[in-house]
């Protein structure tokens, strides 16, 4: 059996969330962001870093297709929500092809 070609992307991201006053007001944001992501895109997401730190999170974003303009679309959705967060900055992201 022969497998077709895939492509996969991993964007990860820092954000900051400024009103966030304990760890409960930042998994409120983290939650947020998961669930329009994976609602709305076929991205999978993952907090991966800044656990224990009430204002900060770092995100990991992960999306195959065999397709590799479907992934850079996907990655390139993502980017722009984060960009566009009223309840976070965005620190640091970086883009990653598998």
């Amino acid at each position: 059996m022969i497998l077709s070609p895939m492509h996969i992307a991993l964007l990860r991201a820092i954000i900051d969330i400024p009103d966030a006053h304990n760890l409960k007001d930042k998994r409120a944001v983290v939650r947020s962001i998961k669930d329009r992501v994976t609602k709305h895109m076929n991205v999978s997401v993952a907090e991966v870093g800044q656990h224990d730190v009430w204002n900060r999170a770092e995100l990991a974003f992960v999306t195959v297709a065999a397709e590799k303009e479907v992934v850079e679309k996907r990655v390139s959705a993502v980017n722009t929500l984060l960009e566009e967060g009223r309840d976070w900055v965005l620190l640091e992201v970086k883009v990653e092809p598998l």
